[in-house]
């Protein structure tokens, strides 16, 4: 089975999903009860869905991940000690205490990031497109709940969040700059495919129960298409009024 889910467009924007699927490898066993799959610990809730709807919209070629985060989480750099969890939002994972790391990071970290970057090679976009889902708040320690309908995470490169979060609040969205945590702790496939190459981003967020449904997919892939399609755009003409 193939690391990553690939879906065509011509497009100059890449749409990636990091944490879309909850599958587990046969030959991977985590130790967990099994309905701890369908949690946020596993999947990005709403994320797959918003990401194949919003690439069908505008066209965009997409890059999905297809193994559960509980198994690597494929948006963390492979010296992170959360990059095969032992522990998540208070759930202990104990099937992961004793694995081969190296042979896990080359099983999927490595053959999924090789596929990003080899798809912004060839395609270099105008625009890259992290698609994620939050949790309304954690289950573990305090369970503050999360006020943000939508974030936007960035890290060094703010060109296009900055955009996208004025954007969003204009909507009457209540947007989160750099929430529901830090993309400047949290960015690693952004940092790699988008900040190394020069290439502007949107990381977003979205909080999970805004998405659990068809009615609240189709409703965020139409936000999503539009907000993209302004951001692409300004930064088309700041790049022609520049030259």
């Amino acid at each position: 089975m193939s690391v990553v889910e690939r879906i065509a467009g011509d497009a100059d924007v890449l749409i990636l999903c990091d944490h879309a699927s909850n599958h587990v490898p046969g030959d991977i066993d985590l130790g967990i009860d099994p309905a701890l799959l369908d949690k946020h610990i596993a999947i990005d809730i709403g994320a797959a869905a918003v990401s194949r709807g919003l690439s069908e919209r505008l066209g965009a070629p997409a890059l999905l991940a297809t193994v559960s985060r509980l198994v690597i989480d494929l948006n963390r750099e492979v010296d992170a000690p959360g990059l095969i969890p032992h522990v998540s939002d208070g759930h202990a994972i104990p099937g992961n205490e004793r694995v081969d790391r190296a042979e896990r990071i080359a099983r999927f970290h490595t053959a999924y990031h090789r596929a990003i970057a080899a798809q912004v090679r060839a395609q270099r976009p105008a625009l890259i497109v992290s698609v994620h889902s939050f949790t309304p708040a954690l289950e573990s320690g305090i369970a503050v709940p999360r006020p943000w309908e939508a974030g936007i995470l960035y890290n060094r490169d703010a060109r296009a969040a900055r955009l996208a979060v004025d954007w969003l609040a204009g909507q009457g969205i209540v947007t989160g700059d750099n929430e529901p945590y830090s993309g400047r702790l949290l960015n690693a496939t952004m940092n790699r495919h988008a900040e190394e190459t020069g290439t502007p981003y949107l990381g977003i967020e979205i909080r999970n129960d805004c998405i659990s449904d068809p009615t609240g997919v189709a409703r965020w892939c139409e936000i999503l298409a539009n907000l993209v399609t302004f951001v692409r755009d300004h930064l088309a003409q700041e790049r022609a009024a520049a030259t």
